[in-house]
């Protein structure tokens, strides 16, 4: 019997996920990063605007292992990295799943713009451990990844593709939507593209900028007009933290999601946390790029069942 075309399609596809995210751990252990893991299910979670938790067995499954890595580079681990599941309430698209496979890595005297280069050092590492060269075929489009990547800050952007400038879409709390419409379309195609120095108002984790305190030190990738890291120069400060958690619990409660509790081992680890920056890269949409595959459900090998 001749085998199933999706069937094979998909073994092809996991097959070079699995070969991709060896490529992942050979790149970071070779730098002396150290393997780590940390819960799934926590009591609280960063609160964030716009990602909503899963609640189970009186707590919350993580949406990203941040809140205890951090807390480990807080108490003396240099550089850390880990791939894990996370899990987010309401998220699924041809991008998007409530049950995702992230990569975290995190170093201390690090900023972002550093990050930014080990970021582009990764994925072209990546990328010669699969064979593809200098160039991936997405969807019908290369993108080439040849040094140095296109980069360009969230002010330029807004003035090249929004209808108004950063500040106002931000005044008039329409920033996310033009990103998201306007904007995210446009990176990425041709070469991966960095955006860089977002409003700090929507960057709970981020440092400010000390040129800008309207700006904060991080960043984002995209490849074929897909997000695929979010990164920063990590806050520090817990007194700050503590701030910006309860403005977004307020922001939280007055469009009627629920609100978080703050974590206060979280804010008593981060007195003695180091100058870091850290990375969140979506493991399942970079194995999207790699396999030419334009919806996710095509790299993973189960979606959920429930739904």
């Amino acid at each position: 019997m001749e085998e199933d075309g999706g069937l094979a399609k998909k073994r092809e596809a996991l097959w070079k996920r699995a070969r991709m995210i060896r490529a992942i751990r050979n790149f970071l252990t070779d730098r002396d990063y150290l393997e780590v893991e940390t819960p799934h299910l926590i009591p609280s979670v960063i609160p964030e605007a716009h990602i909503d938790a899963i609640s189970c067995a009186g707590g919350f499954l993580h949406t990203s292992p941040e809140l205890h890595m951090k807390r480990l580079l807080a108490t003396g681990y240099p550089r850390i990295f880990q791939i894990c599941k996370c899990f987010r309430g309401g998220e699924l698209g041809p991008s998007h799943l409530p049950e995702f496979t992230m990569l975290e890595w995190y170093c201390r005297s690090m900023d972002y713009r550093e990050l930014m280069k080990e970021c582009e050092e990764l994925i072209v590492s990546v990328a010669g451990d699969l064979g593809c060269g200098d160039v991936i075929n997405y969807q019908g489009k290369a993108i080439g990844l040849q040094r140095p990547w296109e980069s360009i800050s969230v002010r330029e952007a807004f003035a090249c593709y929004a209808p108004m400038s950063m500040d106002k879409a931000v005044m008039e709390n329409c920033f996310d939507g033009i990103m998201v419409s306007r904007i995210e379309p446009r990176l990425g195609i041709g070469q991966p593209t960095f955006i860089y120095d977002y409003p700090v108002s929507g960057s709970a984790l981020a440092k400010e900028k000390k040129e800008d305190f309207a700006l904060a030190e991080r960043f984002e990738l995209y490849m074929g007009g897909k997000e695929i890291a979010n990164a920063c120069s990590e806050l520090t400060d817990p007194k700050e933290h503590q701030r910006r958690f309860l403005n977004v619990n307020k922001y939280r409660y007055s469009a009627g999601k629920s609100i978080y509790p703050v974590s206060e081992r979280f804010l008593e680890d981060m007195a003695s946390m180091p100058q870091a920056a850290g990375i969140a890269l979506g493991v399942d949409r970079l194995a999207m790029i790699f396999c030419d595959s334009s919806a996710i459900n095509e790299v993973v090998s189960f979606v959920p069942e429930f739904l």
